[in-house]
């Protein structure tokens, strides 16, 4: 029955997203400065509130101490780096006006515009973002992301990490207010394109030295980019006021963003099939083939640099043994569900790095040539060696967090698990930040990871895998591994590095790869400027506007 109210609700709800949209976000908000787009002519919405699902709750608004794509789609709205990616995901100056390297790529050089402000109206400097990357890798706060610092070659964060030297002695000092320096450890080239990411972003010391935990709540919070936090209602919604510092403000016309936590993606649909909301952060896997047909041009699938899979936790039993770890991985059957779940246009996976990554040599393993009969029956007979029978099946949890795309896929790969190997699987699902803190704190056997690369080049998912990264839930470590991706850093040409590495995880099997994802989202007729062909998947609420019904 809610299928078919989805289905009756169509176009004419479309029409009038507008009103509804304004009527479902229940706040104050101006009227819009310009009738029409000063470039396009389009006539412009009355009142410019964007309203966006946003899948759950945010565990955090510290860029330092942001990890997953919900809190990060808030966080690049909220502040500002160096750089920022391009419609076309390409890197392009943000906070930054220009930048230069010298000594090999050892030291890379950043020149700051001088019209950066936090939203108190203070001026953003080099010395913001000395403090914003020590930060990141400062044990006391804890960030997840402090991997990315040290990723990044930057000189003394992996001593810093491990507790041996002061935050004080990370390479990165302000030649003065507007020159920010970073010195490496090893050359890395591609520096700038890794400084989109949120972690790298500066942090306002006047705001955390006053509140501490609680500068990320609305009126402690000071922020540098295009809006800043207003209300944020646990549940129900999170609002973000237009900045009147930001460097930009007079090109920005959205006026208000809401971003609402939505876990059902059949609610989400819902709601946007009424007209409550502009654009939607995933679609139901079981709605696809529907929406291809009703709402075709609404519908955005791009290719990402993402990868879905599944994550071994390798310090618990059965998944300390790899023969279990490769009979689970050969046996999912990944042209069935890009074909008929997922259906979103995504691309079988057996490897970690997506092919689409610049300038990867991407490889596959012996077994993504094999036929699945062939996978299938060496899966049993890796389970044989590994001692479990009929008599003696496997047993397990598989953990996701609470999502229909994801319960399907648990459901259907579980139902290949027991057929196939006769493995008894129990899913299970927990809210978001539940989730999170429970794959880090190891209490899982098998889980639901997602990955997003944090910039465009294979380290982003290579360096997940390390010993060392905060992401790597299922605690997989291999020294060879870590040491590839180390000397990969200071390479001329990283790429055969990065092809051991793969081989490596082909023989280990620390996580299993289900397909290469795509941004699958709806997006409203009225929404303008939504990047659809972006790889990174970053959407900029600055750089959209909602035209009249």
């Amino acid at each position: 029955m809610v299928l078919l109210t989805l289905a009756a609700c169509g176009d004419q709800s479309t029409k009038k997203a507008g009103d509804a949209a304004l009527a479902a976000a229940d706040i104050n908000a101006p009227e819009a400065r310009l009738q029409e787009h000063p470039e396009t002519g389009e006539k412009l919405a009355r009142r410019q509130v964007l309203v966006r699902g946003n899948a759950s709750e945010p565990a955090s608004l510290d860029p330092q101490l942001v990890e997953d794509t919900v809190g990060g789609a808030i966080v690049v709205d909220l502040f500002e780096g160096l750089t920022r990616s391009g419609p076309d995901g390409d890197t392009e100056p943000a906070l930054a006006r220009s930048w230069a390297s010298s000594d090999n790529n050892l030291t890379w050089t950043f020149y700051l515009r001088k019209d950066g402000r936090w939203s108190d109206g203070a001026g953003v400097t080099a010395h913001d973002f000395v403090y914003g990357w020590r930060r990141a890798v400062d044990p006391e706060v804890g960030s997840n992301y402090a991997y990315y610092i040290e990723s990044a070659g930057v000189a003394n964060a992996d001593e810093i990490i491990a507790g041996e030297k002061s935050p004080e002695t990370l390479g990165v000092r302000a030649l003065d207010d507007f020159t920010f320096e970073v010195s490496l450890d090893e050359p890395i080239t591609y520096l700038p394109d890794m400084t989109v990411h949120y972690t790298m972003f500066p942090a306002p010391r006047q705001a955390i030295e006053a509140h501490g935990a609680d500068w990320t709540k609305p009126g402690n919070m000071v922020s540098n980019g295009a809006y800043q936090l207003d209300t944020w209602h646990l549940g129900e919604k999170l609002v973000a006021a237009r900045n009147s510092h930001y460097r930009a403000d007079a090109q920005t016309i959205i006026d208000r963003v809401v971003y609402v936590p939505i876990e059902s993606a059949s609610a989400e649909l819902q709601r946007y099939a009424s007209g409550e909301l502009h654009m939607t952060s995933t679609v139901p896997v079981s709605q696809m083939a529907r929406l291809k047909k009703e709402r075709p041009d609404e519908l955005v699938m791009a290719p990402s640099i993402a990868t879905y899979m599944y994550t071994f936790n390798v310090n618990r039993p059965p998944f300390d043994d790899v023969r279990v770890r490769r009979a689970l991985t050969y046996a999912i059957d990944r042209n069935i569900i890009v074909s008929y779940i997922t259906r979103g246009e995504q691309m079988p996976a057996f490897s970690l790095t997506p092919p689409y990554v610049s300038g990867f040599d991407f490889r596959q393993p012996d077994y993504a040539t094999w036929s699945q009969p062939k996978r299938d029956e060496l899966a049993r007979e890796e389970l044989r060696k590994a001692g479990y029978t009929e008599d003696e099946p496997l047993e397990f949890e598989l953990l996701y967090n609470t999502d229909e795309s994801h319960k399907a896929l648990a459901i259907v790969i579980s139902q290949m698990w027991k057929e196939k190997l006769g493995a008894n699987v129990t899913i299970s699902n927990l809210e978001w930040k539940t989730f999170l803190s429970e794959k880090q704190a190891g209490n899982f056997g098998i889980a639901r990871h997602g990955w997003k690369g944090d910039y465009n080049e294979a380290s982003t998912f290579l360096t997940l895998l390390t010993s060392d990264s905060g992401n790597n839930d299922g605690g997989w470590s291999n020294p060879e591994y870590d040491q590839l991706l180390l000397d990969a850093r200071s390479s001329e040409d990283p790429n055969p590095y990065y092809v051991r590495a793969e081989e490596i995880l082909w023989q280990e099997f620390p996580v299993a790869p289900v397909y290469f994802n795509t941004t699958v989202a709806l997006v409203s007729p009225m929404l303008k400027g939504y990047p659809e062909n972006n790889p990174r998947n970053i959407v900029y609420s600055k750089d959209m506007y909602i035209t009249a019904d």
